[in-house]
């Protein structure tokens, strides 16, 4: 005769495995906002832009986000550890013009 299935248990392992898959998404999100730098934003201001991302729907605009994060993330491979990006870090946007006092020499 077989031994009867633990329903309890089973629930009960796929409710901490859910609760462990779901705090490592949130540890991974976290890891993505101090490796793009985009900790040093005001809360508000971050959350405006999400917010902005989310509602986006041109597929041009969406598929050049995704290109953008794909080179980050390629850049950030090939670079050995995605380490938080400064200014002058040879971040994915230097090809973005800087106002003049941000620039590295300018007075």
């Amino acid at each position: 005769m077989r031994k009867p299935r633990d329903y309890d248990a089973e629930l009960k392992a796929l409710d901490d495995k859910a609760r462990s898959l779901k705090a490592r998404k949130l540890e991974q999100l976290g890891e993505l906002v101090v490796a793009t730098g985009a900790d040093a934003l005001p809360i508000e201001q971050l959350a405006g832009a999400l917010l902005i991302a989310t509602r986006i729907d041109d597929v041009a605009s969406k598929e050049a986000q995704r290109s953008r994060g794909a080179a980050f993330f390629q850049t950030a491979t090939r670079n050995g550890s995605r380490a938080r990006r400064g200014p002058g870090s040879g971040s994915p946007n230097d090809h973005e013009p800087q106002p003049p006092a941000a620039r590295p020499g300018a007075a």
